[in-house]
Formats: structure tokens, C-alpha cells, sequence
């Protein structure tokens, strides 16, 4: 890989500005309703949690999924329209760049875009009464390695997709079944032992255990071991990314 990833990172820049405002929508409706619908719908209904109240507790869980949201489908429908429908790729790779260059390119673009997400939703907390620690400053470099894992994830996605119903597997089986199952909503130790064993291994639960210690303080240590999981799978998804599509693209 070489310094040349960023002029595709530039590339998906530039065309992004272009539709800023219905991308932002499209990424954080979700997230930002449920903040709504939930933390005030049922804050009468539901007694403190961990000290917090139904409000705060599910506020820095769904900064970390409109995260994963806005990555995963950034490299999912975004890159397979580049790869298949406008064969942006082709033209790319009659260039100096590798399709190295070109992963790495799509994957830092895709966590770019998560982090955008995820910072616009963090900065509607005052709106919603939610007053996070000074610590909270340090959630954003946890939130790129976020951003990184599932932006490879989807180009792991994108690189055996032959068509768009493909990514449905996806986005229901292993992206929905996250948002709901992560700690988002409820505390982890309300599942089963062996339940809780399986979600610890994937990538979204250990993110959304220090996005709270650090808006709201807690034990350094959760936040430590959620970034080196979340380094761990952004490191290991981003290889198995970069191999998948250079094998899809070089045949």
C-alpha cells in the first residue's frame, strides 16, 4: 500500500459534497428517532440504569451505531456502485494505484463518513438533555477504529456481492441483529452466559462498553480492552478486505 489510498479517499470526497445533506439524513434518521422515540417515550417507564437515566444509558450506543450504519453502507451499496454499476474501480485502476491503494482508499473514506455520523449525533446530545464527561473528547479515535472494522466488513461484503440483494444477508443477519443485541439498549448481563460470550467476540459490543465510560466515566480499563478489540478487527478486516477485492478485481 502507498500514500495514493488518499486520492481515492479525495475521489469519494469530492462527490459526497454533492449530496451531503440527504447522505446525513439517510445515516442518522434512524439512530436519532430511536434516541427520541425511546429515551423519552419510556423514561417514565424504566427505572435508572447503572446510575443513569433510560436516556443517557442508550445515548452513547447509538452514537456507535450510527457509526457502524453510516461505514458499513458507505463500502456496501456505495462501493459496489463504484464496482459494478459505474465501474469507477476500472477507471481507477488505469492508473498508478494498486487495488491496495483502492481498499484502503474505500475503507478510510467509509470510517470518514462513520465518524461524520457519529459526531453529528454526539453534538445532538444537549438537545436531548444529555450531558457527557470532558473524558468524551477521547471517544472519536475509538469511533474511527469503529468506523474502520465495519467499513472493512462491508468491502468484505462488496467483494462477493454478484448483485445488491446480496448485502440483505448482511444487513439483516449481522448488522441489524448487533444494534439490537450490543448493549445498546440493555445492560449485557441481562443475556445468558453463553450469549453474552458471543456477542463480546463481535465488533460492536466492546465499542459501545467504552463510548459510555468515557462520556460518563467508569473503569479505564473497559475502555482499553475496547479499543484493542476494535484495533484488533480493524486490522484484521481491513487484510481480509484488501485480499477479497484484489482477487475480485484481478482476475
Amino acid at each position: 500500500m502507498s500514500p495514493l489510498f488518499a486520492k481515492v479517499w479525495m475521489r469519494n470526497c469530492r462527490v459526497w459534497r454533492k449530496y451531503v445533506t440527504a447522505s446525513l439524513i439517510g445515516n442518522l434518521g434512524q439512530p436519532l428517532l430511536f434516541l427520541a422515540a425511546m429515551g423519552f417515550g419510556l423514561r417514565g417507564e424504566i427505572t435508572d440504569i447503572n446510575g443513569m437515566t433510560y436516556l443517557q444509558f442508550i445515548a452513547p450506543g447509538l452514537v456507535t451505531s450510527a457509526v457502524m450504519y453510516s461505514a458499513a453502507f458507505e463500502t456496501t451499496y456505495g462501493s459496489y456502485t463504484r464496482l459494478s454499476t459505474q465501474r469507477t474501480y476500472e477507471a481507477i485502476l488505469m492508473t498508478l494505484l494498486t487495488p491496495s491503494d483502492l481498499a484502503l482508499g474505500e475503507i478510510t473514506w467509509g470510517a470518514t463518513k462513520g465518524i461524520i455520523s457519529g459526531f453529528v449525533m454526539f453534538a445532538a446530545f444537549p438537545i436531548f438533555g444529555v450531558t457527557p464527561a470532558a473524558t468524551s473528547v477521547f471517544l472519536f479515535p475509538v469511533l474511527f477504529l469503529e468506523g474502520m472494522a465495519f467499513a472493512s466488513l462491508g468491502l468484505i461484503m462488496t467483494s462477493l456481492a454478484r448483485n445488491y440483494e446480496f448485502f440483505n444477508y448482511f444487513t439483516s443477519l449481522f448488522i441489524t441483529p448487533l444494534f439490537l443485541f450490543s448493549g445498546i439498549f440493555f445492560p449485557l448481563e441481562n443475556l445468558t452466559p453463553w450469549i453474552q460470550g458471543i456477542i463480546r467476540v463481535l465488533p460492536l459490543a466492546h465499542v459501545v462498553e467504552a463510548s459510555r465510560v468515557l462520556c460518563y466515566g467508569g473503569s479505564m480499563g473497559d475502555v482499553l480492552v475496547g479499543v484493542s478489540v476494535t484495533a484488533f478487527h480493524a486490522a484484521a478486516f481491513t487484510w481480509i478486505a484488501t485480499i477479497l477485492l484484489r482477487r475480485r478485481l484481478i482476475k
